[in-house]
């Protein structure tokens, strides 16, 4: 045997052997996906508990103090009507803790759904912003691409969005919905005065892909959700405003 054919011989082999690896790796993580993501929704499960929410009575009851109990850092609740949408909202001291822990505080790939750390957590900031991931199974933030379709907007019962807290129940309507490339911009919580926050306002309506005819201005305050495209660094962005009749921020 000469040493080209024992050269080619070593190489074959060296490939099958990479290529084993790349299986081993491949199944080991899709192994660990199935047992993060079977965890995460028994997490699901266990806060449902606490959540009983009747859409078309508008009634919505989230027991805070038996969730606080399993997490000091709860903090909401937002539903989107028709969509999957359906989390008890959390925060931490920063954007990072939940993009790797659930509810429970477990690490996590799924992570939770949860508020910016600069919201104050109540309902008085300019801009609510919530994130959460866009999961491959469908979970957490991932149904946000469903309220593009003309079939999800042409419903108006889609289009009013429910916020619980500890102070109340809030209502609010979907004024904008895009995707981006990641930036600051769309998750500003604070502005100096009611001219910068008219611009953001006008800008967040500019780019949405589907229009609504609303006249939302200064005296509106937004709520946004926001998660990954998983298509290079894009984010998929919902924004709707708080409904209140003594604003008048939108035309019927």
């Amino acid at each position: 045997m000469n040493m080209v054919i024992i050269v080619k011989k070593y190489i074959r082999i060296g490939v099958i052997i990479i290529a084993l690896c790349g299986m081993v790796y491949s199944l080991y993580n899709i192994i660990d996906w199935k047992k993060d993501n079977d965890k995460n929704k028994k997490v699901e499960e266990t806060v449902s508990d606490y959540v009983k929410i009747e859409p078309e009575k508008e009634e919505y009851e989230v027991d805070f103090n038996e969730l606080e109990k399993i997490n000091s850092d709860t903090i909401g609740y937002i539903y989107v009507p028709n969509s999957g949408i359906s989390f008890v909202v959390v925060k931490g001291n920063d954007n990072n803790y939940y993009l790797k822990h659930n509810f429970e505080k477990e690490k996590s790939k799924g992570g939770w759904i949860f508020m910016d750390y600069s919201n104050t957590g109540d309902v008085t900031d300019k801009n609510i912003v919530i994130y959460g991931h866009n999961r491959l199974d469908g979970s957490m933030f991932a149904p946000l691409k469903k309220t593009f379709s003309k079939d999800w907007i042409s419903d108006p019962k889609n289009l009013d969005i429910i916020y619980v807290n500890r102070q109340g129940i809030y209502k609010y309507r979907v004024f904008s919905q895009y995707t981006i490339n990641a930036e600051d911009y769309y998750i500003k919580t604070a502005f100096n005065d009611d001219d910068e926050y008219k611009t953001f306002l006008k800008e967040m309506k500019k780019r949405s892909i589907n229009k609504f005819d609303l006249n939302v201005d200064e005296v509106s305050s937004i709520i946004t959700l926001s998660t990954c495209t998983n298509i290079n660094d894009g984010r998929v962005v919902f924004q709707a405003y708080l409904l209140t009749p003594e604003a008048e921020p939108y035309q019927e």
